[in-house]
């Protein structure tokens, strides 16, 4: 109860003092990609269930002659890997925290054709609600491989504390003025091999 209160607390104030801030790549958005200006992404949170997560859109349409969308690399446009190098396009994830669907802090949500992938203690990091932040994104961040990742998701779910999430969010802080672990932006595809009981497969995915 602890927790939800400081998420409403915090996603509240956080949008009021970067109000200013999401007007303007809302007008950006708007002017340089069109309508709509969010972009809306099922991913697994708490339990796996899924919800809606939403981010400024970082890429534009376009098709092929069959009318399929181009691979993501053809679609974003430098406009849209500014924002998400600059990580504002994950902005309106506050509204999310607002609504319940996420936190402050926690294992961030990733793609959810990936779920049949994960091993039984991977899954464990979907015992908490997902976070616009966690462990792993201060801990090394694209710097760590995926599995290490996952290992620091479990170990928050396993210790996770309101200090240790004060502890996260003022880190989190830090990496991003110092820019520490990007080589790319956090939502660059990237290449990641899940293992399961009978096998591991490849998948790109997301972040």
């Amino acid at each position: 109860m602890l927790k939800r209160l400081l998420d409403l607390v915090i996603a509240t104030l956080a949008l009021i003092v970067l109000s200013p801030i999401f007007a303007y790549v809302a007008y950006q958005v708007r002017k340089k990609l069109g309508s709509p200006i969010f972009f809306l992404q099922d991913r697994p949170g708490k339990d796996g269930k899924l919800f809606k997560m939403i981010k400024f859109r970082s890429m534009k349409d376009a098709f092929d002659k069959e009318g399929n969308p181009l691979p993501d690399d053809q679609r974003i446009t430098p406009f849209g890997h500014k924002l998400r190098a600059t990580t504002l396009d994950e902005m309106p994830q506050l509204l999310n925290v607002l609504k319940g669907d996420m936190s402050i802090v926690g294992p961030r949500p990733q793609m959810k054709d990936f779920l049949e992938h994960y091993t039984a203690e991977q899954m464990r990091r979907h015992e908490v609600k997902p976070g616009m932040t966690g462990l792993a994104q201060v801990s090394g961040r694209n710097n760590l491989s995926w599995e290490e990742k996952f290992e620091l998701d479990v170990q928050y779910v396993d210790t996770h504390t309101i200090w240790l999430d004060f502890n996260i969010m003022f880190k989190t802080v830090e990496v991003m003025l110092k820019k520490e672990g990007i080589n790319a932006p956090d939502q660059e595809v990237g290449a990641v091999r899940f293992s399961s009981k009978n096998n591991s497969q490849s998948e790109s995915i997301r972040k």
